[in-house]
């Protein structure tokens, strides 16, 4: 586990460096973005963006060929070792940072552990310093997909940050503008400092908890809010930590201003797959069918059907 004397991200650099290695990575072939055409659906006060594949193809052979490997050695793991063109920089002794290969959005990064730890394990302490040090440079979205049902491709621990604006046309973040509207109370055995509230609207189990900003003065702060609000939140929504060493299958959405928890119960619904970012109002479909099942059953339901 990483003490805070083991980070090891230069403070001020990691824009320029995902800037750079994006570059490095495009001009090489490492970094593959796939294209997607989008589109707007409001319901229940929320505006999701839906993007649509516009190409396949190229997903699709990347996925055959990580099968392939998969075939040949059952714990073939893409981090291990992790793509030289695809890496960003050392943030800690026990993190480093890497380059989304297959990204929707740009610059999206991935915060990966150096060792083999698995995605349905607790977030460590360590784990939240490496994500503050990248926050406290990055000013955009964070998530973890906690374990395969929660939408989780890989089993090596990871968390993502993407930075602002999710939405092409650059409009604000849709679970955001639903944050603001909400009134502020402390809940249950939360911590006095961590205000936990919910969404009447959200038809599903989740727990919201706003940030205090003046924590992001330095990352020991953050890291240290964002560990205790984690706790808070998972206690909360029925967890004991103490004594439960595997978790429930849960997403994980943070920005500087907020942390939001949801418990999932199955990866996809009639065939349209969800992880963190679904709940973040951001919704991925594969084609023009699929498109109009989501318009045909609403994303809210769809959401509700991938929760608890």
């Amino acid at each position: 586990m990483a003490h805070l004397s083991d980070l090891c991200l230069t403070p001020g650099t990691l824009w320029e460096k995902i800037q750079h290695q994006t570059r490095h990575a495009l001009n090489c072939g490492a970094l593959q973005p796939i294209d997607t055409q989008y589109e707007f659906l409001e319901e229940a006060g929320m505006r999701f963006l839906v993007r649509i594949l516009a190409n396949l193809k190229r997903k699709e052979e990347a996925k055959q060929a990580q099968q392939e490997k998969q075939q040949i050695s059952r714990d073939f793991n893409p981090f291990l070792p992790y793509e030289e063109d695809l890496f960003v920089a050392d943030i800690s002794s026990s993190h480093l940072c890497l380059l989304n290969k297959y990204n929707v959005v740009d610059h999206h990064v991935l915060i990966v552990t150096r060792d083999f730890e698995d995605q349905d394990s607790w977030l460590t302490k360590a784990d939240f310093q490496a994500l503050a040090a990248c926050m406290v440079e990055v000013n955009g979205l964070a998530f973890y997909n906690g374990g395969r049902l929660a939408g989780a491709s890989q089993r090596h621990k990871h968390l993502q940050l993407v930075p602002p604006p999710l939405c092409p046309d650059g409009s604000p973040l849709p679970l955001a503008q639903v944050i603001e509207s909400l009134e502020c109370q402390s809940v249950g055995e939360a911590s006095p400092a961590t205000c936990i509230s919910h969404n009447p609207r959200f038809p599903f189990c989740h727990a919201i908890a706003h940030l205090q900003k003046d924590s992001w003065a330095t990352v020991p702060e953050a890291a240290a809010q964002l560990l205790t609000t984690y706790q808070d939140l998972l206690i909360h929504l029925g967890c004991n930590l103490q004594n439960s060493p595997r978790i429930f299958p849960y997403n994980l959405l943070m920005t500087r201003e907020w942390m939001v928890l949801v418990c999932r119960s199955q990866e996809h619904y009639q065939s349209i797959p969800v992880n963190s970012l679904g709940f973040a109002g951001s919704l991925l479909v594969k084609n023009q069918d699929q498109l109009a099942l989501l318009k045909s059953l609403g994303p809210m339901t769809v959401l509700k059907n991938v929760a608890c």
